[in-house]
């Protein structure tokens, strides 16, 4: 299991597999090229779907909602 880093802890990553899973040639995708589609996708992520899933799993996993 991975160490959180001050109190991050990871979800995904990518690898050039995927890439080659999904029906890309990636024999000649360079690191920096791989590091923008990572950025890309954690963007896209938080921006549709992140707050919707953070919430739909908390409280599958009965994590209560703070009082306000």
């Amino acid at each position: 299991m991975i160490k959180p880093k001050e109190g991050y802890f990871p979800i995904t990553s990518i690898h050039r597999m995927d890439l080659e899973q999904a029906g890309f040639d990636a024999a000649e995708v360079d690191d920096r090229t791989m590091m923008q589609i990572a950025d890309k996708m954690a963007q896209a992520y938080v921006n549709n779907r992140f707050w919707t899933d953070l919430d739909i799993i908390a409280e599958g996993l009965e994590i209560p909602v703070r009082k306000q």
